[in-house]
């Protein structure tokens, strides 16, 4: 290991997150450390080094921030995951290193788009009733209490693992990963007779198609926005951006003489 490689640390679970670490893997007098939150049973590895599970909140991080030498901190979590991101801009602040946020762009209606947008899941489930009986829910596992109480509608909860009670009691779990395609999705709807779709803007590319099926199919879409940012915190739309971002926040990458 070169000691006097910057240290990074990006916090992860996202493809734009995998992307970023590959990059940077690349960059010269660079090391970088990928965290990730632990709550997928098999997640997909980043390039480097790598770490799971929590900090013990913003004081924690602010530790491990001073303990591992970081130089930069990239908050590259998933856009709804809105306590670490604040935890971060707390953590950072608290070590003195500069943060950046990785936000991927959010989705933008079209023409055809039948959409219902709301604050939060409680929001989508109380908006459900008047809008279909066989629903499609994409909101991952986690948040399904918010729904448990809707007994008279059907869901489709997809998820990457297996979800826990409480759970809505008319449901069918389907465990898959993306990414979707639209013939898939598609199929999907109409083999399980869809006829209100609920998703959070996550803005993701890979999970986008559904969007476009509901469309075709006339099908309302709940969709959950986004928790507001940390105010003051720089945004990057893409990994390309950010690795700029680095680039000029660092400086070059340090000289190693060589004595003889």
């Amino acid at each position: 290991m070169n000691d006097t490689a910057r240290h990074v640390l990006v916090l992860g679970g996202t493809t734009e997150a995998r992307r970023l670490a590959a990059a940077l893997e690349q960059e010269p007098g660079v090391r970088v450390t990928s965290s990730l939150a632990g709550r997928v049973a098999a997640p997909r590895l980043p390039a480097g080094e790598v770490r799971i599970g929590g900090f013990g909140g913003p004081e924690g991080l602010a530790r491990w921030l001073r303990e591992h030498a970081v130089d930069a901190l990239i908050d590259a979590t998933h856009p709804f995951a809105g306590t670490i991101s604040f935890h971060a801009a707390q953590a950072a602040a608290t070590a003195h290193i500069p943060l950046l946020a990785l936000r991927r762009p959010g989705w933008v209606p079209g023409p055809g788009d039948i959409w219902h947008p709301v604050p939060s899941l409680a929001d989508a489930a109380r908006a459900l009733p008047g809008l279909g009986a066989r629903v499609f829910l994409t909101t991952g596992r986690m948040g399904l209490s918010h729904f448990a109480h809707l007994t008279d509608l059907w869901f489709l909860v997809r998820s990457v693992d297996a979800p826990e009670p409480p759970h809505p009691p008319r449901m069918t779990a389907l465990l898959d990963r993306g990414p979707f395609t639209l013939d898939g999705e598609r199929d999907l709807l109409r083999h399980h007779r869809i006829d209100v779709l609920v998703t959070k803007d996550s803005g993701a590319a890979a999970t986008a198609p559904k969007l476009t099926a509901a469309r075709e199919a006339g099908i309302p879409v709940v969709v959950v926005q986004r928790p507001p940012a940390p105010e003051g915190v720089p945004v990057a739309a893409g990994p390309e951006e950010a690795a700029d971002w680095l680039r000029t926040t660092l400086g070059p990458p340090p000289v190693t003489r060589q004595l003889g």
